[in-house]
């Protein structure tokens, strides 16, 4: 049986944060961006890794072939040590696993997700995070995906937030789905996972209506406080309310193809500032994780999808 969240929780408190900045995306800047993000095309893409020099770089790397059938498989574990202030000293080394942007679809196959999962319940972390975008291209791939994510739950607590292709594609099939594998899903909601040691999710904020306050008003202001939101960007935001210890973001997929001295020629919209690992905002600290699948065009180079360890360490 997966472990129960908060059961060694004390009641919450109300933040009393005004956090009235913290508004959503217009819709009409909501729905430009997110088909902004779709329409990348395979020519249009490497038309602009051709702009960089690239395409010599990617040939002598083995070209396409190499892009599409071995390096999307080349899954790698990385191992970050996050120190966070607030945390108390009980609670050093809680290690937590984080998976995003799985995209089962017409490029991920079964055995790809299933190698993340057993990779991740090998590691025998606190907690599994999964920082969105579960499907690609229709939420019927939602079933799916959930039943390979299903042992995570099993193994450990499982929390989760949605992304931009879950919430465009169905983001009440794909909740659903990932609800009856045992994984919770936040939608501005937060969770205890341990005695003063919070995570909270926040819904999409390219498509959806990320509610920072809201998470916020749930947490007593004493707690360390953990935020799952898929687009990285939004970092800003959730800093800048001076609550959040640690952001916890995916969308990049760092930009799939990153180039010597040159880095990630095409990166979607709020994941262009912060394209992939850790980030240091002051007070909080930001980690973008590559993610485990991808989208098309189906290619990876210099770019590996991840399983991410995460270990946080209180002060010394």
């Amino acid at each position: 049986m997966s472990p129960s969240l908060g059961s060694e929780c004390r009641p919450l408190a109300d933040s009393g944060v005004d956090l009235s900045l913290c508004r959503p995306l217009p819709p009409c800047d909501r729905e430009y961006w997110s088909d902004t993000v779709d329409r990348v095309t395979r020519r249009k893409f490497l038309g602009q890794i051709s702009g960089c020099g690239g395409m010599l770089v990617l040939s002598a790397a083995g070209g396409v072939g190499y892009m599409s059938a071995v390096e999307p498989r080349r899954l790698v574990l990385e191992r970050v040590d996050v120190r966070v202030e607030t945390l108390p000293s009980r609670l050093g080394g809680f290690r937590i696993v984080q998976l995003s942007d799985i995209h089962c679809g017409p490029d991920v196959r079964a055995q790809d997700i299933a190698r993340a999962v057993s990779m991740s319940i090998d590691l025998e972390p606190d907690l599994v995070v999964l920082t969105g975008d579960y499907v690609y291209q229709s939420a019927s791939y939602a079933d799916a995906c959930a039943g390979e994510l299903a042992p995570l739950a099993r193994a450990t607590q499982a929390l989760a937030c949605l992304g931009n292709h879950d919430c465009r594609r169905g983001a009440v099939k794909v909740a659903g789905a990932l609800t009856k594998a045992g994984i919770v899903v936040l939608r501005n909601e937060a969770r205890c996972v341990r005695d003063g040691l919070w995570v909270g999710g926040l819904d999409d904020a390219l498509v959806g209506w990320p509610n920072v306050n809201r998470v916020l008003r749930q947490v007593p202001s004493d707690a360390t406080l953990l935020v799952l939101v898929h687009e990285p960007d939004y970092a800003d935001v959730v800093a800048a309310t001076g609550r959040v210890a640690l952001q916890l973001s995916g969308h990049s997929h760092g930009g799939q193809v990153r180039i010597p001295l040159v880095g990630a020629p095409v990166l979607p919209i709020l994941a262009r500032k912060y394209p992939a690992g850790l980030y240091d905002l002051g007070q909080m600290r930001l980690y973008v994780n590559r993610g485990v699948g991808l989208t098309r065009p189906a290619i990876r180079f210099n770019c590996r999808p991840e399983v991410t360890l995460i270990t946080l360490l209180s002060p010394e």
